[in-house]
């Protein structure tokens, strides 16, 4: 009977040892954090990392959300776009993580996808995209074409009197899906295929000696010629830096980048480069109060007074902030509840305005033009007047042109068509 008392005392111990355990891992709201830490895209997503663990520490100041502190667990996918999805279901099924933060390039994040939507994770994503995709488990903060590709190209035709176009990008979905976008809305608005040039290089290409040499052909027939570039991660700094060797300035041949920020150019002598451009929905040049707050929060985070800001950098903190009051308004942090708090949040970005989450899982933003300085900083040369609401859909795609998105009832869709009032499937 002693023995028997005595097990029984030592089960019920360990029972309640373990009830602890439980209820001590559950005191953390878990937030996952999925962004290359190594590898070609580290150049750009280590930053996000950062800015998402500055912002776990903020909220964790504040007091955390319902009652409970902010965890947050990084993962590096290391620029191996397959390992994306392994890292995904890692942190949703291991982890039990509540929300991710990640991805950069449009692969990556096609990766997570399936994974995602297979066990109904959450997921933002800050980075500016091709659209053509509206998931139920992912919110879009970055810009879609609409918000980006679109506006540079109209800047460069009505500015700068552009004829001849350059398209030059990194191989993969978001390039040639952008790429593809312009060549249909340039051809919409006159622009015969001649003079348009498309060109693809790998991701991390470094020999572009006779790339840019095409391109300072094909600008050299008496046509105004630009260069909408699409070249992405740490194949940006040689891309530069040939253009600069073979002394191509933004006076014969401008390049509008829409994946260079102040990240990219803090890498590399930025004085040939100056007058070159770039198209996001915010600059760290920005004069705002809320700005200048940002920047010399994100300085004494990170320890760095010559560290800089980017739009990316923007788009998770307007999504993080955006979650935080969603998990507020919901009660919890059930992923289904969340996703229905999201739409219609509202926050001020760090331009002057203020963010919108639509029906769509896409914001509304505003569209800046800026120009290169020798500081490696931009200057706004051009920006739109209010906020654009990103388009999931382009307007200039033939199979894309009828759909919507809208995640609400009845509708309750990603690509919802407006002229045969049917859903073409569960989420995008």
């Amino acid at each position: 009977m002693k023995m028997k008392t005595m097990v029984a005392g030592v089960a019920l111990a360990m029972g309640t040892s373990l009830v602890s355990f439980g209820a001590l891992a559950a005191d953390t709201i878990k937030v996952g954090v999925l962004h290359s830490l190594s590898g070609t895209m580290a150049i750009s997503e280590t930053t996000l990392k950062d800015t998402v663990l500055m912002m776990v520490e903020e909220q964790n100041k504040k007091g955390g959300l319902l009652g409970k502190q902010l965890e947050a667990v990084v993962v590096d996918p290391a620029s191996n776009w397959p390992l994306f999805a392994e890292k995904a279901r890692e942190l949703l099924t291991k982890e039990k993580v509540d929300v991710i933060f990640g991805s950069w390039t449009s692969v990556s994040r096609k990766s997570a996808l399936p994974v995602l939507e297979e066990l109904n994770g959450l997921m933002f994503y800050p980075v500016q995209y091709e659209g053509e995709e509206s998931s139920k488990n992912v919110f879009y903060t970055g810009a879609a074409p609409n918000q980006q590709a679109i506006p540079a190209v109209d800047y460069l035709m009505d500015e700068l009197e552009v004829e001849r176009w350059v398209l030059a990008g990194t191989d993969y979905v978001y390039p040639r899906t952008t790429n593809k976008i312009l060549e249909a809305y340039l051809k919409s608005k006159g622009v015969a295929e001649k003079d348009i040039m498309v060109n693809y290089t790998p991701f991390g290409h470094s020999d572009w000696q006779s790339i840019v040499s095409d391109i300072s052909k094909f600008g050299s027939m008496g046509k105004k010629t630009a260069v909408v570039s699409t070249i992405n991660g740490d194949a940006n700094v040689p891309f530069y830096k040939e253009l600069g060797n073979q002394g191509i300035s933004s006076e014969d041949i401008p390049v509008v980048a829409f994946s260079v920020g102040e990240e990219e150019l803090s890498g590399i002598d930025t004085k040939p480069l100056v007058g070159h451009l770039a198209a996001w929905n915010y600059f760290q040049s920005v004069d705002t109060e809320a700005n200048e707050a940002f920047i010399k929060k994100w300085k004494a985070f990170i320890g760095d007074n010559k560290r800089v800001t980017n739009d990316p950098m923007e788009a998770t903190y307007i999504g993080f902030k955006m979650w935080t009051q969603a998990v507020q308004k919901a009660g919890t942090t059930d992923v289904d509840s969340v996703e229905q708090a999201m739409i219609g949040q509202t926050t001020a970005n760090l331009t002057g305005g203020t963010a919108k989450m639509n029906k769509n899982h896409h914001l509304s933003k505003p569209v800046l033009i800026g120009e290169i300085q020798d500081n490696g900083q931009f200057e706004v040369v051009w920006e739109t007047e209010g906020v654009v609401p990103g388009d999931a859909w382009s307007d200039f795609l033939p199979g894309s042109k009828d759909l919507i998105s809208d995640w609400t009832a009845p509708i309750s869709c990603g690509n919802y068509n407006v002229v045969t009032r049917t859903c073409s499937g569960q989420n995008y």
